[in-house]
Parts: C-alpha cells; structure tokens; sequence
C-alpha cells in the first residue's frame, strides 16, 4: 500500500527545476504527479514516478541528490468536507502528517492526495480501520494509464 516517492533536493535559483524534469524525462520515465517546496535557500522537488528505481538511478548518475520516501494515497470525497474528515481522522488515531499534496487523477467522485507519515505502515492500519480507502501503488498507477 506504500508508494515511493523520490525527493530531490535543489538550489533555490534559476534553472535548477529543470535538470532533474530533463533527466526523467531523458530516462523515459513519466512524472505521475509532483509536489515543489521551498526556502530561501533550497527547495524540494517530490516526484512520483512509476519506474522509482530507474528514476531514482538516472537521478544520481545526473549528480541529483535524491532521497526515497514511503507515502500513502488515500482516496479523499470530492466534496465540501470531504478533506476536512479525513484530516479529523488522522488527528483522533493520533498520527502526525507531515505533509500532502493532490494527485491529478480521481477516482470517480473521489480525489485522491499524497499523504507523508511518519509511520507509514501504522498510518495505513489507522486509516483502514477507520474506514478510509488507501490505494495500492499498482491500482493507482493503472489509473494513471
């Protein structure tokens, strides 16, 4: 149920967004969806791609410094509230999110957003049995095809 998401890591200047966009793209691998962070001085480019391995080797041999990290889709209602459930949820299992960000594919009437835990494998038990739907790696990325 635990998605890898690769997190590069850039200068926050002119051109730097680019590299590691050309890279992937060079390595024929697709950007699912993607999330970009800042600070004065750096920024972090979070990326899922369906060949992690493979981007995440292409990455290094272009001198990207990359990370890989367990996250977890969860299948969100598309309505008003809908997030705000979700996030009430998480609170009461007593998990910390660390971060989130939206895919661009749904799942019917359903968004589906990138959560990052601490304990992903927990966060995923949590989830489950309050009743939200987690969505394994491979369905998702059929969804995406």
């Amino acid at each position: 149920m635990k998605i890898k998401q690769l997190s590069v890591f850039l200068e926050n200047k002119p051109g730097q967004l680019s590299h590691p966009c050309r890279v992937l793209a060079d390595a024929g691998i697709n950007i699912v969806t993607l999330s970009l962070a800042d600070t004065q001085q750096f920024g972090i480019l979070r990326v899922i791609v369906r060949q992690w391995q493979e981007g995440l080797d292409a990455l290094k041999a272009a001198g990207c410094v990359v990370n890989v990290t367990d996250v977890v889709a969860v299948e969100v209602p598309d309505r008003p509230g809908g997030l705000a459930t979700i996030l009430e949820a998480i609170e009461k299992a007593g998990m910390n999110l660390e971060y989130m960000y939206a895919f661009t594919i749904r799942s019917g009437d359903k968004a589906v957003l990138v959560f990052r835990f601490e304990d992903p494998d927990a966060a995923i038990h949590r989830l489950q049995t309050a009743g939200i739907d987690v969505v394994d790696g491979v369905e998702l990325y059929k969804r995406t095809d």
